[in-house]
């Protein structure tokens, strides 16, 4: 079980998408702003971020820079504005989904992703 923070300035789309990774076996906790995700990540740690790009009082790209800054944790940028997110300048997420995801698909990826990430840690 991983720890995943979880963010969507959308209530409703915040709320399924943690539904979704909580059924998968997950811990997830939500934010529905790029500061209160910011907040969480100085406060807790989490094994991997899934975000919106356009957040309302930031963009993606705080939220993204944040986690990096924190650890190696995967970041999953889940947007409707994938083109703009891919293009900002670095960090970059490890992994960009056009909304809307597929659910099947957001679990196997943020899995993957979770594996790669714990392998790379124990070299």
């Amino acid at each position: 079980m991983a720890r995943i923070l979880c963010i969507d300035d959308e209530p409703h789309v915040v709320k399924l998408k943690c539904a979704i990774l909580a059924q998968a076996g997950h811990e997830v906790t939500s934010a529905t702003s790029a500061q209160q995700a910011i907040d969480l990540m100085n406060s807790n740690a989490y094994d991997a971020v899934v975000t919106d790009w356009r957040l309302g009082d930031k963009d993606g790209r705080s939220v993204v820079q944040a986690a990096k800054s924190h650890s190696t944790m995967p970041v999953v940028v889940v947007s409707g504005y994938v083109a703009e997110a891919y293009q900002a300048a670095e960090p970059l997420a490890d992994l960009y989904l056009e909304k809307p995801v597929n659910p099947e698909e957001l679990v196997t990826i943020v899995n993957e992703l979770l594996k790669a990430s714990e392998r790379a840690s124990r070299i």
